[in-house]
């Protein structure tokens, strides 16, 4: 007779990475440390065709006793396809997903099974927050994220789906967010939940911490230029434009006032008094960011910012032929 199967955990931890082995090893061991006992959850990682020694760390972690299993994809496929292949790898019933650039507090799992059941119609969104030992990184060229309560693009730096719910909605849909240049997957796979009746949840004890990455001018100009492909998103699900989005067209509040002082800049002189009230917002906003940065001199670098990043927003919407900027 064959022998019976193993149970499965309760809950599958997935991680998608690329080349972040540093910061792989710091989620893996913050994953070591949980309180939940180690047979109830599983750890599993998708190398996205890594070239540093991502394998030598995720060795590391396995001989340290950590529930890990490694997948590796010969070929990049991005986040969405990591992720996709990772939960459908599990028998678990509950899916956490949290990104590379994060580490786990002792008691996100915890949480996690206790606030949430396999046979709820529900997802759960948990608090992120930058990691308190690279707060010193903070300034005007460094990412972070800090989401402190439910928000309308669902991160997967800290959510958690039941796999029913998952299933219900097929997943990840890594034919319209197929490769690493995309942006997106996450907010589309929330909404297709939420369309289908599964309600969001926050909870501020399923707790992650964020990296605090030192970009540099030139590698924040790199982040604005890289939302098009998150435009799809927006096209796709009505009630994230309305939800999200500044009079349900704009990105964000700059890039209505951006948008309002290029018009501004056209006008003819002779209604300078138009033009004046149209720039003002704008103007305020540039002047708060550098006073903020304590650099004045840093305006110039916002107006670059905010074009490149509002070009990118726009060059997005024409392609998915959706009114957005």
């Amino acid at each position: 007779m064959p022998e019976p199967a193993e149970p499965a955990p309760e809950v599958a931890v997935v991680v998608a990475t690329y080349n972040r082995s540093a910061r792989l090893r710091l989620l893996l061991a913050s994953l070591a440390a949980q309180s939940l006992a180690r047979d109830r959850y599983e750890v599993v990682v998708v190398d996205d065709a890594s070239t540093d020694d991502t394998q030598l760390a995720l060795g590391e972690a396995t001989r340290q006793g950590l529930p890990v299993r490694s997948l590796r994809i010969k070929r990049g496929g991005g986040p969405a396809a990591a992720r996709e292949r990772g939960w459908r790898s599990s028998r678990a019933a509950l899916i956490a997903f949290i990104d590379d650039d994060c580490h786990a507090d002792p008691g996100w799992l915890e949480s996690i099974v206790t606030e949430i059941q396999p046979d709820d119609w529900a997802f759960l969104q948990g608090r992120t927050a930058p990691n308190p030992a690279e707060l010193g990184r903070l300034g005007p060229f460094a990412r972070t994220i800090d989401i402190g309560e439910l928000t309308t693009t669902f991160n997967t730096c800290n959510m958690v789906y039941p796999r029913a719910v998952l299933e219900r909605i097929d997943g990840f849909d890594t034919e319209a967010f197929g490769d690493r240049r995309t942006a997106g997957e996450d907010t589309d796979l929330a909404w297709r939940a939420i369309e289908v009746g599964a309600q969001p949840r926050f909870e501020p004890t399923a707790l992650a911490f964020h990296a605090v990455e030192d970009l540099g001018p030139v590698g924040m100009l790199r982040i604005a230029a890289r939302w098009t492909p998150a435009v799809r998103a927006f096209a796709r699900h009505p009630r994230l434009r309305h939800d999200r989005l500044v009079h349900g067209v704009f990105w964000k509040p700059t890039h209505m006032w951006l948008a309002r002082a290029l018009l501004a800049a056209v006008l003819p002189r002779r209604l300078w008094p138009l033009a004046a009230w149209l720039a003002l917002p704008y103007v305020r906003s540039l002047w708060a960011r550098a006073k903020l940065a304590g650099n004045p001199g840093l305006a110039p670098y916002y107006i670059a910012f905010d074009l490149i990043e509002t070009a990118a927003i726009v060059r997005g919407a024409a392609r998915e032929r959706t009114p957005m900027a």
